[in-house]
């Protein structure tokens, strides 16, 4: 017997795998998993942040001044979590405390360029925004 995929041709944005074709979301799903890293606001501007190189605490407030200290703390715990960035804590006074990219949370680097290239090309900027 032939695979189920013989004969048929692959559809783009469409895994060639049986396991995607679920009939509702599933934590095991990578599209839900990539999701549920980049969940909540800001996450993927600090994650920009991030693939510039590393940062403290203090230089990504100051990259996004009006994010919040707590939220920017429970982004950074959760990405932390989610294997995305690692924290590298330095000995002294005051004790400070870096943020990296881990090579999983780099591979973030195409995921967010292909989102904004999909938002820039169906929703072009309006009139009143550059």
């Amino acid at each position: 017997m032939a695979h189920q995929t013989v004969g048929h041709a692959v559809r783009p944005g469409l895994p060639d795998d049986p396991s995607a074709a679920v009939t509702e979301p599933d934590p095991a799903c990578p599209v839900e998993i990539t999701l549920a890293v980049l969940r909540g606001r800001w996450t993927t501007l600090v994650v920009r942040e991030l693939l510039r190189g590393e940062c403290t605490f203090t230089e990504l407030r100051e990259a996004l001044p009006a994010l919040s200290d707590k939220v920017l703390s429970d982004r950074l715990a959760q990405l932390t979590q989610a294997g995305v960035l690692i924290r590298h804590r330095r000995p002294g006074w005051p004790p400070r405390t870096r943020y990296q990219l881990t090579p999983k949370g780099r591979g973030l680097g195409p995921v967010l360029q292909a989102l904004w290239d999909w938002g820039a090309e169906h929703h072009p900027p309006s009139p009143e925004r550059p």
